[in-house]
């Protein structure tokens, strides 16, 4: 069966294609899997489908054969450049009408309305949603979505969104990712915060452990020093997003492009943090996580 937009979404009839199974990715398909969606996959390297695959995935052998298969196309790629490729110059020439396009992709917002326009003029519909909650959020179906474009599209997608989080409706297209740059701006102010923290106190000599326990249930509490703190104790970096995507992100907030002078946001923490995180990518760690950024303030400590 299929069931393109506006025919209601069903977990035994709409067709799914997804493209880019990383850490995110594939951690989203698998929940839709289990959910009992019928689930096309497209792998640049197939030997990373195996386990979507013993879920019951089926792997496209290309993007055009995807896009066929497919009432609904999600996409949780790691550049603007990749969504530029993949969606615009590969998937749309091969879209079927009112196939609708999901882009998870942290990515820009004038890329994302562009998508949008394209999208319609094959009479298709094309959704930014970026996510937070890392790898954990992921799994356990706890993503936070940020939906731009068409309101009744999202509304009409929300049995699936439902699978993988919450979503919010932020506004039309490019506003989900404007809602995800603000988001790594705050993200990335708590992750120095909170490796600063845990610093300070191993140099006064406190017990880390302890610390974070005394301090996550007042006003330093965050969802950032839950998910990342004891990673950091720990020294657990594997990443639920990597160190070089959120030096994308946060550059997408504070780098002034040509012809966008008018709208510039003067935000100096966000650049602060950005030069920390390229700290860790110029240190060789950009394929870890973001809490990796506490051993850029060690070695700035001697540590």
């Amino acid at each position: 069966m299929s069931t393109p937009y506006p025919t209601p979404v069903t977990a035994n009839q709409t067709r799914i294609g997804w493209i880019g199974i990383g850490v995110m990715g594939g951690a989203m398909a698998s929940r839709l899997l289990s959910a009992g969606y019928a689930v096309t996959i497209y792998a640049g390297n197939p030997s990373k489908a195996t386990s979507l695959l013993s879920q019951g995935a089926r792997l496209a052998s290309s993007l055009a054969e995807l896009a066929a298969l497919s009432d609904v196309v999600f996409t949780m790629l790691g550049h603007p450049s990749d969504v530029k490729h993949v969606v615009l110059d590969t998937l749309l020439p091969s879209i079927k009408p009112n196939t609708v396009i999901i882009d998870h992709t942290s990515s820009h917002p004038a890329l994302a309305r562009h998508i949008c326009d394209s999208a319609l003029e094959k009479q298709c519909y094309s959704i930014d949603a970026p996510v937070s909650g890392g790898d954990i959020g992921a799994r356990d179906g706890k993503l936070a979505i940020f939906a731009g474009g068409n309101s009744d599209v999202v509304d009409w997608l929300r049995p699936l969104f439902d699978v993988l989080g919450k979503a919010t409706y932020m506004g039309g297209p490019g506003k989900g990712q404007s809602c995800k740059i603000a988001n790594q701006i705050t993200v990335g102010g708590n992750l120095v915060g909170v490796s600063e923290g845990l610093v300070f106190a191993e140099k006064a000599g406190l017990d880390k452990g302890k610390f974070i326990e005394a301090v996550r249930g007042g006003a330093a509490g965050s969802m950032v020093m839950e998910l990342f703190g004891e990673r950091m104790i720990k020294r657990d970096f594997r990443p639920g997003g990597f160190a070089q995507y959120m030096v994308k992100d946060l550059g997408m907030g504070v780098d002034v492009e040509e012809g966008d002078e008018d709208n510039v946001v003067v935000l100096p923490g966000a650049a602060l943090s950005k030069q920390l995180f390229s700290g860790m990518v110029a240190n060789g760690d950009d394929k870890l996580g973001g809490q990796g950024v506490i051993t850029v303030i060690e070695r700035i400590n001697g540590m």
